[in-house]
């Protein structure tokens, strides 16, 4: 995506991170397979994950729609309240200190359950990351 040159007005929307690097953000769904269903448009990086997904109305969409489990990352927690428990996030560390040992262990295993369900998605956004580095052109230094 072309960004405006340092120093430009709106330049700021495109930086993201202590960092301040440019960042641009898009939400990607795929299915099961990991074959994308849908990829919105892409955002400033400033924009946490949660609030594009509200945005996009993907939200609403869950709650009023059938009934399907979407498995999403950490960025999305809080979601699953607001769909009828539609998005599916990895587990909330509850300790974060001197937590039990039956604790760490059994968050360990809900952590790797979700990973292990989740892998598809993820390299299905990978395919399509793949896919736009493939299909950028040499003139493009900004995409």
């Amino acid at each position: 995506m072309r960004r405006p040159a340092a120093g430009r007005k709106d330049r700021d929307k495109f930086v993201s991170g202590k960092t301040k690097q440019n960042a641009v953000k898009s939400m990607v769904v795929t299915d099961a397979e990991g074959r994308v269903l849908f990829y919105s448009p892409v955002r400033p990086g400033s924009c946490a994950d949660i609030t594009q997904a509200r945005q996009l109305g993907l939200a609403q969409l869950l709650a009023d729609g059938p009934f399907i489990e979407i498995l999403a990352d950490a960025g999305y927690r809080g979601m699953g309240a607001q769909t009828g428990g539609r998005v599916v996030t990895p587990p909330h560390r509850k300790f974060k200190k001197n937590a039990p040992t039956w604790y760490e262990e059994r968050h360990e295993q809900q952590r790797k359950a979700h990973s292990s369900r989740r892998i598809r998605v993820e390299h299905g956004i990978a395919h399509l990351k793949n896919w736009r580095a493939l299909t950028r052109h040499p003139g493009d230094a900004n995409t």
